[in-house]
């Protein structure tokens, strides 16, 4: 087995992370910052400020890189390809978004179909981010 190009889960990583920040910035904020400024309102919540932003952009990139890492992983058992990559979203898809997410957006009440429309959103936006950025890894 070979071992892991560390600068290349680095580099597929960073990619991934730019490519799901992006789609996180056109989900959150274009499509439904409406919806999370009236729930806030809703709620008594004061908005977050830039430091949430920026919290949430760097553990975004860190995950991404972890995701590029799991799959550098998976592949040496799976073998290296899209097929290995979209397991790899789905695994951390499912662990993130259909889980902890599904589990929050209930505790404050979000309708069952935006529910739905997010789940669907994450899905194709980690399998996009993961299959471009496993695209960039390469093996030592």
């Amino acid at each position: 087995m070979n071992k892991i190009n560390f600068g290349r889960v680095l580099l597929g990583g960073i990619v991934a992370g730019l490519l799901i920040n992006i789609g996180e910035f056109v989900l959150n904020d274009l499509i439904l910052g409406p919806h999370i400024e009236a729930d806030m309102k809703r709620m008594g919540i004061t908005p977050p400020g830039t430091g949430f932003a920026l919290l949430a952009v760097g553990l975004t990139f860190i995950f991404s890189i972890v995701a590029i890492l799991v799959y550098a992983m998976m592949r040496a058992r799976l073998g290296p390809g899209p097929k290995t990559a979209l397991l790899t979203a789905l695994i951390l898809w499912f662990c993130v978004y259909a889980y902890s997410g599904t589990i929050n957006m209930l505790l404050i009440n979000v309708p069952p179909q935006l529910i739905l429309m997010i789940l669907a959103w994450g899905i194709v936006e980690y399998s996009i981010g993961v299959l471009v950025g496993a695209s960039i890894y390469k093996e030592s």
